[in-house]
């Protein structure tokens, strides 16, 4: 019993969030100021401890301190992976379960404390902050080459340009439009809005699209990747 407790004592279990969002054309994250030590006062990644007594897995953990720091319902929310090792928190041996999501900015608009930065200029952080970043950043950028991924980073409505924008924005290069719709069609997962099309445009006016439900919570998957060559 004692030696269940003691390890039970040396242990720090948390989540951490990083919560990416396209603002300015740039892929930025949301942080958040620090209200207790360590390292009050730092941007650090919306986080906290998972409450064993309350949460049923990590993943609750992460939907609730999204709810709590972000004031955000769960949008796309996937596990990372796990952050852990003696010298990331100065309180002790520690152990972070981190998680991604994609955001539209307008959600973010407003949410007191909210802090966005670009992820190539990300300031000094607390703890294995950036390497975390580094990681989600990494994988989105992969999984946006062959899956639905970014379309999350849209509104609820939004023209095909737009979607290719973010697409560009994500992988850092053009791709070729013709080559975008044939993909986009391979996904199957948008459809356009029926009577909505986007206003106020000097050419003529763009249709709207949607995500499909059936995409909301998953992802569809292409065989071949955006940058494949045949």
């Amino acid at each position: 019993m004692a030696e269940k407790k003691a390890i039970a004592d040396a242990l720090i279990c948390t989540v951490d969030v990083v919560l990416l969002t396209l603002h300015e054309q740039q892929l930025q994250v949301a942080l958040i100021e620090r209200e207790h030590a360590p390292f009050e006062g730092a941007l650090a990644l919306p986080g906290g401890y998972v409450r064993t007594a309350q949460d049923r897995s990590t993943t609750e953990a992460a939907v609730r301190v999204l709810r709590e720091k972000a004031a955000l319902a769960s949008p796309w929310l996937e596990q990372l992976g796990s952050f852990s090792g003696p010298e990331r928190d100065p309180r002790g041996w520690s152990l972070s379960v981190a998680y991604y999501a994609l955001v539209p900015a307008a959600l973010l608009e407003g949410q007191p404390g909210l802090q966005l930065r670009p992820v190539a200029r990300l300031p000094r952080l607390p703890f294995d902050h950036r390497a975390i970043i580094e990681a989600a950043v990494a994988r989105v950028r992969t999984k946006s080459q062959y899956s639905s991924l970014p379309v999350h980073l849209c509104g609820e409505t939004f023209t095909l340009p737009q979607l290719q924008a973010v697409y560009e924005a994500l992988l850092g290069e053009p791709i070729n439009k013709v080559s975008f719709r044939r993909k986009i069609d391979q996904l199957g997962m948008v459809e356009p809005v029926e009577g909505a099309q986007e206003l106020g445009r000097a050419n003529r006016p763009a249709q709207l699209y949607r995500l499909r439900r059936a995409f909301r919570q998953k992802l569809s998957l292409l065989e071949r990747g955006l940058n494949a060559r045949n």
